[in-house]
């Protein structure tokens, strides 16, 4: 239990110390006027409160990864508690930081356009597409997941679930972004934080020991599965996710000032962290052992061990609340993934989004894809999602370091932990089935070399003493 509660307060602490020297690196301007007023249109560029853009931002960043992937890196023991807590602080915090800050000072751009930004033309064509295709399976599957779950809650036949969730998700994309999503969300977060919060008090005055066997240096994976690289990969929201890159900027768009910046984005992450902490350890704790846990998931997916879990620690009226609590989850990941997808589209073809009917120009062809991959079977493409992801979020640090590095300033908070995305994406699609099935040994050598090789080229190309950035 001791374990638990250091792993949260480094998270808090994290915020108030590494996330202070994070915002003083890159230097917030209070004076200076955000999207938010620059760029008012009333629909994607309005400014909000700060409380309500946190709960936002912690709603379209978590989706079900900070619930399904600490479960699933509940499997490999308790090192993936380490994981969230360094991966979070010194990682995933800073990633959303940064897009959320870079999009603020480029009026409110989109990932693709600040990647673009800052490495070159055909970095931002490639995120053009790379993000469109990402945000459309996370959309599509953020239908279908949730539908699932509520399907199991009430019997009601799938089909017009997602039906339902499909219909919410067009209003959320063309509407005002203050009118469904600015007035649900700061409900919807508090449901969410309440009941996470009393899972883990529940587990805590339950039968079950909290974290009892904490030997960092097993693996305990029932399938052998080794940690490095795959626990990097599978524990993605609750240590870093390039997913929350392509979600900042709506946020960025309705920032009154920029010294908000660290409570909206570094401090959503920790959150997000917090949530993935507990998920984590109830996974650890709540299993006799990683096998019956694995048996669970293997019966079920994850989303069994979310029913399994509430209703056993909350009971059935509390394990309703609990379970609706995750179904939110995905929706408002779900809707806001539809409603980023809708803005790198009108970027890319300079369509403004002031009027309705061009919102709906873009929308409604957008929901008819959506709608058509939902009904093929994508498993295929969908594997690749987490490595997909974690390329994102090793390209927005890398963009994150630049950025730094052509100012003078101290790249390291992002050029380390890019460097080790960059091992870990190439070791991973190196010896992963569904990349080159390389052995183990050499697909790490090859993750090595690409990560010095990428922090070589990083370092030549844009790495300049501070007196020659002050000359020019």
């Amino acid at each position: 239990m001791l374990f638990f509660f250091a792993c949260v307060a480094a998270l808090i602490v994290g915020y108030f110390i590494y996330g202070k020297f994070v915002d003083n690196v890159f230097t917030p301007d209070a004076k200076r006027t955000t999207p938010a007023y620059a760029m008012r249109d009333d629909v994607d560029y309005m400014p909000m409160p700060m409380w309500k853009l946190m709960f936002i931002q912690v709603l379209d960043i978590a989706g079900i990864g900070p619930i399904f992937g600490p479960i699933l890196g509940a499997l490999y023991g308790p090192v993936a508690l380490i994981w969230i807590v360094i991966g979070c602080i010194f990682a995933g915090a800073v990633h959303d930081y940064f897009s959320g800050m870079l999009s603020i000072r480029n009026n409110g751009a989109s990932v693709p356009e600040l990647v673009g930004e800052y490495l070159g033309m055909t970095a931002r064509q490639v995120m053009r597409v790379f993000a469109f295709v990402l945000l459309m399976l996370v959309g599509v599957v953020f239908v279908l997941a949730p539908a699932k779950l509520l399907t199991g809650l009430t019997g009601i036949e799938t089909g017009i679930l997602v039906a339902c969730i499909f219909g919410y998700y067009f209003l959320a994309t063309i509407l005002p972004i203050d009118k469904l999503i600015g007035k649900l969300y700061p409900l919807f977060g508090a449901l969410l934080l309440v009941m996470t919060v009393s899972l883990a008090i529940a587990l805590m005055f339950s039968g079950h020991t909290m974290l009892p066997n904490l030997d960092f240096a097993v693996n305990f994976h029932p399938g052998d599965k080794p940690i490095w690289p795959l626990l990097f990969i599978t524990l993605s929201c609750g240590a870093i996710s390039g997913f929350h890159a392509t979600q900042s900027p709506l946020m960025a768009r309705c920032v009154k000032n920029e010294k908000e910046g660290r409570p909206v984005f570094y401090g959503a992450m920790i959150i997000e962290g917090i949530i993935g902490l507990i998920w984590c350890t109830l996974g650890l704790s709540f299993y006799e052992s990683p096998e019956a846990l694995n048996a669970v998931i293997a019966a079920g997916s994850p989303s069994a061990v979310v029913s399994e879990v509430a209703n056993a620690l909350l009971g059935p009226i509390g394990g309703i609340f609990a379970i609706i609590a995750v179904v939110i989850l995905p929706i408002t990941s779900g809707d806001t993934a539809f409603r980023s997808t809708r803005l790198i589209v009108a970027e890319t073809f300079k369509m403004d989004q002031g009027p309705a009917i061009k919102r709906l120009l873009i929308a409604v062809p957008l929901f008819a894809l959506g709608y058509i991959i939902s009904t093929q079977n994508f498993s295929a493409i969908w594997r690749y999602f987490g490595f997909s992801n974690q390329c994102l979020s090793m390209l927005v640090l890398w963009t994150s370091a630049v950025y730094l590095a052509q100012r003078a300033k101290l790249h390291w908070i992002a050029s380390i932990p890019a460097t080790f995305m960059t091992a870990v994406v190439a070791t991973f699609i190196c010896q992963a089935k569904i990349g080159f099935g390389l052995d183990m040994n050499i697909s790490i050598m090859i993750g090595i070399a690409a990560a010095i090789a990428a922090f070589g080229a990083f370092f030549v190309k844009y790495v300049r003493p501070k007196a020659a950035v002050e000359a020019n």
